[in-house]
């Protein structure tokens, strides 16, 4: 039985970042940028006014003074002339800064007749004008990698790119093994129960960015694993869910060598997720979760979601481990790290009282993953704990 930290370890080492692909703009979204791109224009592109007013020179402002309007600049649509002394352009928000022109004066600050406007007393020193270049400039990089947000998109779109490098999204397929198993909606026997594990496995999946495949539930034979095992061709990383133990009908560890699996490692010193198993079969990384709900949906956090990362080529693969006091004392752990799912209340972290690795209900409820090292001794209300958002 090795460590959390050498499992971990040893899951990172199957896998490694996969290659680019370019995707329009109006889906890169979420997606990973793979390589630096840059600016094809400048934004703005132009001096452009950040206010509605007129457009004058700044020489020539003081209380009173008087300006004939030649022309008007509006977004879209700047004036063309060059503007000379005792001149305005009446001119908008977005609009171009005429030629001439270094100074908006804003429209509150104008009494205008006709062709003529005159000053007020109380005008501003700042010209409202946005430079020409001064959010970025043509040739300035958004750097990579990075997972893309909104905010990021609506840069790449000022910046004038439409395709957009990423890494391909990894493909993960997920097979749930077991006699006792029936999908979602089907009628279970008295002896069966519904399979829960794969739904919420690809959820977590594809939050992170993975494409995934979800098999069809493979029965405790050998002939119906090898069969599920062939579904797995073209996958990157395959995810199997209960099986991995030591029982008589554990038969994705026998199943998987004998197809030729290297294995790299099988038990984990943790709770919940002990029977946690990984290896390689040619170039398809396969990880074995146990089959509780709340173990296999703890370990697909703990050590999936790494791998994951790991594909998409990001720097940051592990989960930021946060720190908070306890909202009430707990005992000593035992002699494995322990995932307790925990809420945050008011700052505070309140691990639930049932820690039993079927129960759903209490991981729907947690927000958290307190982390207990080995041989933990008890805590008191307000000492400091790590943990991991869920």
């Amino acid at each position: 039985m090795i460590s959390v930290d050498e499992a971990l370890a040893a899951v990172l080492n199957l896998v490694a970042p996969l290659e680019t692909e370019a995707v329009p703009l109006r889906v890169a979204n979420g997606r990973v940028l793979s390589k630096p791109v840059t600016a094809q224009r400048s934004q703005p592109p132009f001096a452009a006014s950040s206010m509605d007013g007129y457009a004058l020179r700044r020489a020539e402002v003081e209380p009173d003074a008087m300006f004939k309007v030649v022309g008007e600049a509006a977004a879209g649509h700047g004036y063309e002339g060059t503007l000379r002394a005792g001149q305005a352009v009446r001119i908008f928000t977005g609009a171009p800064v005429p030629e001439g022109a270094d100074f908006v004066v804003i429209q509150e600050d104008v009494t205008r007749r006709g062709n003529l406007i005159t000053l007020g007393h109380h005008i501003d020193a700042k010209d409202n004008i946005r430079p020409a270049g001064g959010d970025f400039t043509v040739g300035e990089e958004l750097s990579a990698p990075r997972s893309l947000r909104p905010a990021d998109v609506a840069l790449l779109a000022a910046m004038n790119v439409p395709n957009v490098p990423v890494t391909r999204k990894p493909v993960i397929a997920i097979l749930a093994t077991g006699d006792e198993l029936v999908q979602p909606g089907e009628d279970p026997s008295p002896d069966q129960i519904i399979a829960s594990n794969s739904y919420g496995l690809a959820a977590m999946f594809e939050d992170a960015g993975a494409e995934v495949r979800m098999l069809p539930i493979a029965r405790d034979t050998t002939a119906s694993l090898k069969q599920a095992f062939s579904l797995a061709k073209g996958a990157d990383l395959l995810v199997t869910i209960g099986g991995a133990s030591v029982g008589d009908h554990d038969l994705i560890a026998p199943v998987a060598a004998e197809l030729g699996m290297e294995q790299a490692f099988y038990k984990v010193a943790m709770r919940p997720g002990k029977p946690l198993m990984a290896g390689k079969l040619g170039n398809l990384a396969i990880i074995g979760l146990p089959g509780n709900p709340v173990s296999a949906m703890v370990c697909g956090a703990v050590f999936v979601l790494p791998m994951l990362r790991r594909m998409l080529g990001l720097t940051q693969v592990h989960a930021p481990i946060c720190e908070a006091p306890l909202g009430r004392d707990i005992g000593p752990n035992g002699p494995r790290a322990h995932y307790m799912r925990a809420r945050l209340r008011d700052g505070m972290l309140y691990p639930d009282d049932r820690q039993d690795s079927s129960l759903l209900s209490v991981l729907a409820q947690a927000d958290a993953l307190m982390i207990r090292p080995p041989h933990d001794p008890a805590r008191n209300a307000k000492d400091l704990q790590p943990y991991i958002l869920i």
